[in-house]
């Protein structure tokens, strides 16, 4: 096959080729120790890790405050600045352990009702604002037509499932052509 167009429609036939971007074989993700999280083949339900398992770190750190402020007291040393600074670290991974309370496939429904326009494809990405980080989801939303014509971004409260800020939409014709 030297032609460039039926090559890659063979390819895609090949079950090895069902999704796009880069493939790596079974034998060589084991033999070099690919962690499961990056194998795109693995077919699953992925969830997002809980930002409340900052309690765990927010522990630590109290641990820490205790064993720094111990000698500070006994020996009537420095350690006071560890200790504070170690129960202010420890106080943020307290107050920035936040429920995650709205997953990802709520974030896509809602994302999707939101939208004036019938939805395809979609796409989810959490990020993280202020001092607290407070989650967000930020939700891409493209037409149903194809190739989709327009494109939303919904971004919603990780916490409370609220509409943050007003839905941006674009006409991608217009920026392609």
């Amino acid at each position: 096959m030297s032609d460039p167009d039926a090559r890659a429609a063979g390819e895609r036939a090949d079950s090895r080729f069902d999704r796009q971007g880069i493939h790596i074989g079974q034998d060589v993700a084991a033999a070099e120790s690919i962690p499961d999280e990056l194998n795109a083949d693995l077919v699953g339900e992925y969830r997002f890790p809980d930002p409340r398992r900052r309690r765990t770190a927010g522990w630590l750190y109290a641990g820490l405050t205790i064993g720094l402020a111990v000698p500070a007291v006994v020996a009537n040393g420095r350690w006071w600045a560890g200790a504070l600074l170690a129960a202010v670290v420890a106080g943020w991974h307290f107050a920035a352990a936040w429920p995650l309370e709205v997953d990802q496939e709520q974030a896509l429904s809602t994302a999707a009702s939101q939208v004036p326009h019938a939805v395809g494809h979609a796409s989810a990405a959490i990020g993280f604002s202020g001092i607290r980080s407070r989650p967000r989801w930020h939700v891409i939303v493209y037409s149903a037509d194809n190739p989709p014509s327009r494109r939303s971004l919904v971004q919603l409260d990780a916490v409370t499932g609220a509409v943050l800020e007003e839905v941006y939409t674009e006409d991608l014709q217009a920026i392609s052509g």
